[in-house]
């Protein structure tokens, strides 16, 4: 391996690429693709993948969302009013609707009702879930964290948990069939690719 380094001060460095530089390296970044409702009842659906699970007793979900032009994105305004929202998972078979859904479209307008995408009631919370997608997530507000000076952190604890018979036998999701994307940096995305397979060395957390 070459010992020879391009060092960037980050004191120094612009907005743009910080963010360029973050989504080259952190990757391969799942995906969250949020459902939320506005105050009027509006439906909104977008990705994010600076996402991840932060806790496990009692499950809670992260996603960090940044402002665009001072002001929240409508998924962050909506989370932070109605404080609750569904995080669907994000596969190749439906891929390529999520991926339409991150183009920006009016504060009135639904990405779910423009693009045709089936939606599903929700057992505990008032935004719906995203039929094409086989695991949904219902989420309550639990902390919101402001970092920097343009992100903030939305903590949601998962109320409810939808699993499809597709890739869920009872006991254990099998991402392999649930056939996951990942973000990558610029306009890539990746899918799972070659399986390693290694024993576990530690055992599950449990509450003693």
């Amino acid at each position: 391996m070459s010992h020879e380094f391009t060092t960037l001060a980050a004191s120094s460095m612009d907005t743009a690429t910080a963010y360029r530089l973050l989504c080259g390296i952190v990757v391969p970044r799942p995906i969250a693709w949020i459902t939320s409702v506005s105050e009027a009842g509006i439906v909104n659906a977008a990705p994010f993948s600076s996402y991840n699970y932060v806790a496990h007793s009692p499950p809670m979900l992260a996603v960090n969302i940044g402002s665009r032009g001072g002001a929240l994105k409508d998924t962050a305004r909506n989370i932070e009013k109605g404080r609750e929202f569904v995080v669907n998972v994000a596969t190749v078979g439906n891929m390529e609707t999520m991926h339409k859904t991150s183009a920006e479209f009016a504060p009135d307008a639904s990405e779910a009702e423009a693009l045709g995408i089936e939606l599903l009631p929700s057992h505990q919370v008032k935004p719906p879930r995203i039929a094409m997608s086989p695991v949904q997530m219902e989420c309550k507000l639990s902390q919101v964290v402001r970092l920097g000076r343009l992100n903030t952190l939305y903590i949601g604890e998962v109320v409810a948990f939808h699993l499809s018979s597709e890739v869920y036998d009872g006991r254990h999701v099998d991402s392999v069939k649930m056939q996951p994307v990942a973000r990558l940096g610029g306009p890539y995305y990746a899918a799972l690719g070659e399986i390693f397979l290694r024993p576990v060395l530690q055992t599950p957390p449990t509450e003693k």
